[in-house]
Formats: C-alpha cells, sequence, structure tokens
C-alpha cells in the first residue's frame, strides 16, 4: 500500500489517531475524527492534546530507564465536547523512529459501552432483585417452621434443613453470579479468563443428570482453554438445561454438546426430543419476561433465556433456537472465539 492509502484509513476511521513528538511535546498529527468526536475544528483540539501528554514526562522517565511495562498504556478519561464531556479509551505507545521518540496512539469513543453497562447493571440489579424476593420468603416461611414445629419428627426436620441449605446455595449463587458489578465483569473483563470446554460440559452435565439421568454430553476437537468467562457460559448452559428438564418428559433424551463452528469460533448446543415451540413464538422466546403458552403450569418468571442472550451478546456471540424435523428443538450458543 502506498503512504497516501494509510493516510486514508487514519482520516476516515472512525477512531481518532494521532501522534506526539516526546521532545517537543508537540501534537504533530491528529486525525479528522477528533473534529467529529468533539465537534470542534482541528485548532481548538488543544484540550485534547493536554490530556494525551498528561502523563508523558513519568513515561519518558522510566522508559529512558529501561522500564518496558508503560511502552503502552490504556487508560479512560473524558474530553471536553462541544456538548459536553465525551468518555473515551486513549491508548498510546512509545516508539522510537529516526526522527527521534513518538507516542502515538487511537482515542476510541465509548458513549455506546458505557451504556450498554449501565442497562445491564439496571437488568442485573432488577434480576437479583427478582429472585431474591421469593427467596426470602421460603427463607422466612422455613425458619417459621423450625420455629413452632419443635416437636417435629427427624425425618420432619430433616427436610427443614434441606429446603434451608439449598435457599442458602441459591442465595450464594446470586450473590456470586448475579449482582450487577459481577454481571458487569462478564465478558467485558474476560481477557484474563479462561474456559476448559470439556471439563465444563462434562461438571454441567453431571450437575443435569442428577435431575435428569436422559442427559448425555458429547464434544469433538476442542481446544484445551478458550477465552472467556467461566461463570457467565456456565449460567447460559444451566439456563438451556434447566429449560428443557422443565418442558420435557422424564424420559426424555437431553443432549448436551461443543465443536467448532463451520464458520469460525465455537458452538454449544443443548437439544431435547420433547415439544416444539410454537413458529409464532420462536422470534419472541428470548425477550425479557416472556413467556409462552407451553409455560402457563410450569414456574419461572421469563428472565432465564433473556439472561443467557445477554450474557452470549457481551461476549460477541448470539443465541438461537429451532425447531428439529423429527421432533425437539435445538439450542445454539455461538461465541466468535478464535481455536
Amino acid at each position: 500500500m502506498a503512504p497516501e492509502d494509510f493516510r486514508l484509513m487514519l482520516d476516515y476511521s472512525s477512531d481518532v489517531h494521532w501522534m506526539v513528538d516526546c521532545q517537543a511535546a508537540r501534537l504533530l498529527y491528529v486525525s479528522p475524527a477528533a473534529g467529529r468526536l468533539l465537534g470542534r475544528e482541528p485548532a481548538q483540539l488543544q484540550a485534547m492534546a493536554d490530556t494525551l501528554l498528561v502523563d508523558l514526562p513519568a513515561r519518558l522517565v522510566r522508559f529512558e530507564q529501561g522500564d518496558e511495562s508503560r511502552r503502552t498504556v490504556r487508560r479512560e478519561t473524558e474530553l471536553d465536547g462541544r456538548d459536553g464531556p465525551v468518555p473515551v479509551e486513549i491508548e498510546s505507545t512509545l516508539v522510537g523512529t529516526e526522527a527521534g521518540l513518538r507516542l502515538v496512539g487511537v482515542v476510541r469513543d465509548i458513549r455506546a459501552r458505557r451504556a450498554v453497562a449501565q442497562e445491564q447493571k439496571k437488568f442485573t440489579s432488577m434480576l437479583n432483585h427478582e429472585f431474591r424476593t421469593p427467596l426470602a420468603t421460603i427463607d422466612g416461611a422455613i425458619q417459621r417452621l423450625e420455629m413452632t414445629q419443635q416437636h417435629a419428627d427427624e425425618a420432619t426436620r430433616k427436610r427443614y434443613r434441606k429446603i434451608q441449605d439449598a435457599v442458602d446455595r441459591l442465595l450464594g449463587m446470586i450473590d456470586e453470579y448475579l449482582s450487577p458489578d459481577r454481571m458487569s465483569s462478564i465478558g467485558r473483563e474476560r481477557q484474563a479468563d479462561t474456559i476448559d470446554p470439556v471439563a465444563l460440559l462434562q461438571t454441567v452435565g453431571e450437575a443435569a443428570r442428577q435431575r435428569r439421568a436422559t442427559v448425555s454430553v458429547a464434544c469433538a476437537d476442542l481446544p484445551k482453554r478458550l477465552r472467556a468467562d467461566p461463570a457467565g457460559i456456565r449460567l447460559c448452559l444451566e439456563v438451556l438445561l434447566d429449560n428443557a428438564i422443565k418442558y420435557t418428559s422424564a424420559e426424555s433424551p437431553i443432549h448436551l454438546g461443543a465443536a467448532k463452528a463451520s464458520k469460525g469460533g465455537v458452538e454449544f448446543v443443548v437439544s431435547d426430543t420433547g415439544p416444539a415451540i410454537p413458529d409464532d413464538e420462536l422470534g419472541r422466546i428470548f425477550d425479557k419476561g416472556y413467556r409462552g403458552r407451553s409455560a402457563a403450569l410450569i414456574p419461572g418468571s421469563g428472565l432465564g433465556l433473556y439472561m443467557a442472550k445477554s450474557i452470549v451478546e457481551v461476549h460477541g456471540g448470539n443465541i438461537s433456537v429451532e425447531n428439529l424435523l423429527q421432533s425437539g428443538k435445538i439450542f445454539r450458543i455461538w461465541l466468535p472465539i478464535a481455536v
């Protein structure tokens, strides 16, 4: 590619690209996207330059001392736009050139990211509350039974303790998986998290077999590790298996599997041979609070599939469902993970 081609790429990128002369602490280049982002003319972008250079002296000292750990820095801040502060992510790298040391980088608009994170926190706060309310009722009722039924036989007291233990376990899961802070981290800070897909399937499958002996697990040609949030993906699979168990007969087989997807990435599947989903409900099954006609006699809040969809989409993937030709249905979770 010719130099002018690279310049065109920079000029028309939605991100702001820039370069600073470290010796003179002077902005050498800023792409036109800066004007579009902040609603200002290039001559009015000095405030942005001040933000880009704020930690340059300290970085240069460390660099000259041979400290390479801060060659590239990423941070979030706000820039002064024409209509108010604009939240951005700034990534910059020190680069040595024949003309001297340069600081080059990119400024990314993160307003959409923050809006999604805010909506996710609202959702998880609501979800946390919706789960805790009935559990609090059960918890209070079982404690009252234990206090008032002091002369109950040992078998009855054992059942009380089992109910109390189950409530405590569910509350612990809510604290671990469904707190707003925990859920907002799923998929967003997953770079340091990995899963062993085979072990995950076996663990989730074994737990499901405690409720349905006909659950089978199969996986093929998967790597030992995948980069994804372990708690989030496990929760998605548990939601799908829970639905399969609730909406099929006791002898109906359920299959859990995973494999490399033909279009790239990894695909997890949960299938059963139970009743098909009515055609007019297929497009709504992942909507928040939606429950189909077949759910009238089955307890639930209509949030499980919506929650699974939210987690998968945060990972950049998608979740879908289709009826099988003979009988049953299959749910697919696709994640854009390099394998």
